[in-house]
């Protein structure tokens, strides 16, 4: 009785201390953004917030661009999502499910761009931006965060029907259903943990992706967060409570979204690199 006891007292311990460590960041920015200078350089690390600064979050989102640039990377997060697990559903079910010349050699070609670093695109992904007006848009920022994260998500729906039966899909052929109907009414249903897997990973994508962002965007009223938190960083000095302010504004959409499909990722991940 008493190890068992002691089992459930270090898991918990266990799991207070994991709870700890992931949280703390977002607290001590949170700390950050609420001090005054005198207590940023004092000798004691002030562990509590002070409440009377809280202005702070104010000024940033009246005065700044804080809030259209949290608008910006939620438009581009949520456009990437939607493009890449749009398309990567298809496609990874024609992996998984058809047979046709060059599929192979797809695969690996797939799988062989998330060797490439996105700072060796850049050049030539600006020039082609350039010749077809999609410089200083958020929709061409959409398009090329998809494109780097449609692989992927392909590949995770790919494992995740390669686990479901054929003969599920036989029988509703034996039916009369069109593949386009055995997906949607069938392999959907049965894979979407292993979409809202892929959801998360294209979200995160696009939501902290900096290189493209600053690199084809020009107006400041349309840089996300990311580049916009960078702005604030200057020669003489840097406002280090607004940028914790704005840090921690852009964090929370990322947490509760998480948060929102957490129970679906662990599943959504192993259903997709386990077959049968």
């Amino acid at each position: 009785m008493r190890r068992f006891r002691f089992g459930v007292t270090a898991r918990i311990v266990a799991v207070l201390v994991v709870l700890g460590v992931a949280v703390f960041p977002l607290y001590w920015m949170f700390v950050t953004a609420l001090s005054s200078n005198s207590d940023l350089f004092a000798d004691q690390p002030r562990l509590t917030p002070d409440l009377g600064q809280f202005g702070v979050f104010v000024d940033a989102l009246a005065e700044g661009k804080a809030a259209g640039w949290l608008l910006n990377s939620l438009i581009i997060a949520v456009g990437t999502m939607v493009i890449s697990v749009g398309l990567g559903i298809p496609l990874g079910y024609a992996l998984s499910r058809f047979s046709f010349w060059g599929k192979a050699v797809l695969t690996v070609v797939l799988l062989f761009t998330q060797m490439l670093p996105e700072a060796l695109m850049v050049v030539p992904l600006f020039a082609l931006f350039r010749r077809f007006e999609l410089l200083d848009s958020l929709a061409g920022l959409v398009l090329v965060n998809s494109a780097f994260v449609l692989p992927i998500v392909a590949l995770i729906l790919k494992g995740a029907i390669d686990g479901i039966p054929k003969e599920l899909e036989e029988a509703a052929r034996a039916d009369g259903a069109r593949p386009f109907t055995t997906l949607t009414r069938i392999n959907m249903p049965l894979i979407a943990p292993s979409i809202a897997a892929t959801a998360v990973i294209a979200f995160f994508h696009a939501w902290n992706e900096y290189v493209f962002a600053v690199t084809f965007i020009f107006n400041p009223e349309l840089q996300p967060a990311s580049v916009g938190i960078a702005n604030f960083i200057g020669e003489l000095g840097t406002p280090i409570q607004t940028v914790m302010a704005v840090a921690f504004l852009f964090t929370l959409p990322a947490v509760a979204f998480y948060l929102l499909v957490q129970k679906y990722v662990v599943s959504g991940m192993t259903a997709g690199a386990v077959k049968g």
